[in-house]
């Protein structure tokens, strides 16, 4: 078994992960601004400081923190946020992995489906696509990027580029179960989607099997905004309107960001598949009935 050092590792991924990698045998550790459990280890980005604890006999790290997409209007200030927390946690790791000088057996990074930028196309991503000209493209480049310097340190790499998270509380389905469910915009944008399990799972099965590179951590199926519609209102028993709620509206109340709701691609899994990562929710249907 491995001992694992998340980065946040008490959101809404890092909790699920860490209750599967316990149940699993594996040990976990978890960076924290204000540690309250046993587990956890302070770390202050602002300072330079990570508690050298933290690394004691660690073999993998999983690096998940960073300030949420959609929390808050992207206003100039708000993008360097988003940027920074991803990216400057990522370097003062490697700082630490270095100055102790550690032989870790992996580093994985989560990253997101806007690394192709956010467009409606009827093109099916694949790892090897173009990055996209834009903020989400330019986040997940420079994520990426404090990931892979870990290479210079001969530790092996993984990227999950991650759609939008399924869980039964928190995250996006919660606010997407209003009490009328409509699509958003054209409805024809694609959202690349995964259960929580799956991507927790998907997480382990990377460490178990070493498997290495980069992965677009998506479920099979692939919906638009309007057949996920209708299948969350027929779900949890809401009526579905098809009047779709207006682009200029959205744009309104979010700025910039309502581009997240707005566009969206489908992304491959077949990589991660062909890899051997075994589906338990392939399906929306049956992703939802298990939320």
């Amino acid at each position: 078994m491995s001992k694992v050092l998340i980065t946040g590792g008490t959101g809404l991924v890092g909790s699920r992960l860490t209750e599967l990698l316990l149940e699993k045998n594996h040990e976990v550790v978890i960076l924290s601004r204000n540690p309250k459990e046993q587990n956890e280890f302070k770390w202050d980005i602002k300072n330079d400081f990570i508690d050298d604890k933290a690394f004691e006999n660690i073999d993998y790290i999983i690096h998940l923190a960073g300030a949420g997409i959609a929390d808050e209007r992207w206003s100039d200030k708000r993008k360097k946020v988003i940027i920074n927390s991803r990216v400057e946690t990522a370097n003062l790791l490697f700082k630490k992995v270095k100055e102790l000088n550690l032989n870790l057996k992996g580093f994985v990074s989560a990253s997101g489906s806007g690394y192709y930028g956010a467009v409606t196309s009827d093109k099916i991503f694949k790892e090897t696509d173009k990055l996209g000209n834009d903020f989400l493209g330019k986040v997940c480049q420079k994520w990426e990027d404090a990931a892979h310097q870990f290479k210079a340190l001969k530790v092996p790499v993984t990227i999950l580029r991650t759609g939008i998270v399924l869980s039964k509380t928190g995250g996006a389905l919660e606010k997407m179960k209003t009490p009328i469910i409509s699509p958003l915009g054209s409805g024809n944008q694609y959202l690349p989607w995964i259960h929580i399990d799956d991507l927790a799972e998907m997480y382990i099965y990377t460490i178990e099997n070493n498997i290495e590179g980069v992965f677009n951590a998506v479920a099979p199926e692939h919906h638009t905004s309007k057949t996920f519609s209708k299948a969350l209102a027929k779900n949890i028993n809401r009526p579905f309107i098809g009047v779709n709620v207006p682009s200029f509206a959205l744009k309104l109340m979010f700025g910039d960001m309502s581009q997240i709701l707005l566009k969206g691609s489908r992304l491959s899994s077949k990589k991660i598949e062909k890899n051997g990562y075994p589906f338990r929710f392939k399906t929306l249907n049956k992703a939802l009935s298990n939320l």
